[in-house]
């Protein structure tokens, strides 16, 4: 495990989740962190339907991003009374120039590039303007570290992005981001990590059942 605390870290259960759709999902246009855009008609009702299926958790805390779509997800439970606190770790990785931009062929091979730099193990690698890997990792482990330090909070729901998610999973997990690619995302989905005082271990995947009824 990569934190490094000097505490002791109580057990908790948390659930992650990605964010609901946005036009800029709907349309293939990549967001990252400097796009704040907020959830369509689809997105509210994948909002709605997460909510139904888990409003009886007994959620001690929400954490969200700096971002508006992971705030608006989860609006349902706030509106109920749950806690909820930001934290700019959360955020989606910056993607630098390519964010909000069409996919041009120039744009598309330069992207794919970064990406396949990643699967090489160049972690340091970016996006022009963007944020490596590598840096997304460094303000989580941030993050990760204030979470775990709430004592009294035992089941918690974390609301963020795609990129952000996989590099999560992937060192929270395994020590490593070499399993970024593994981590399947889809908008609403819901992973859960169980902490048992020492451990991480993955107790559910990309699951979109919640989602059922929604159609495309």
């Amino acid at each position: 495990m990569l934190l490094n605390l000097k505490i002791i870290l109580s057990k908790k259960i948390i659930h992650i989740i990605r964010h609901g759709e946005t036009a800029y999902n709907k349309t293939g246009r990549i967001q990252g962190q400097g796009i704040d855009a907020p959830l369509n008609d689809k997105g509210k009702k994948q909002s709605a339907a997460f909510f139904q299926t888990y409003q009886t958790r007994k959620f001690d805390k929400i954490y969200v991003s700096a971002l508006k779509r992971t705030k608006e997800s989860v609006v349902h439970f706030l509106d109920k009374g749950v806690q909820y606190e930001s934290l700019l770790g959360l955020n989606e990785i910056s993607w630098g120039h390519h964010e909000g931009a069409v996919f041009t062929p120039e744009i598309k091979k330069n992207h794919f590039d970064v990406l396949d730099s990643w699967q090489k193990g160049d972690y340091e690698r970016m996006a022009p303007g963007g944020e490596s890997p590598n840096q997304v990792m460094a303000r989580q482990r941030e993050a990760i570290a204030y979470i775990m330090q709430q004592e009294n909070e035992s089941e918690i729901l974390i609301c963020m992005h795609g990129r952000a998610m996989r590099i999560l999973l992937s060192w929270l997990l395994f020590d490593s981001l070499s399993k970024m690619e593994s981590f399947k995302h889809s908008n609403m989905c819901r992973y859960q990590i169980n902490y048992d005082g020492n451990n991480f271990s993955l107790a559910a995947s990309n699951d979109t059942r919640h989602l059922a009824h929604i159609s495309n």
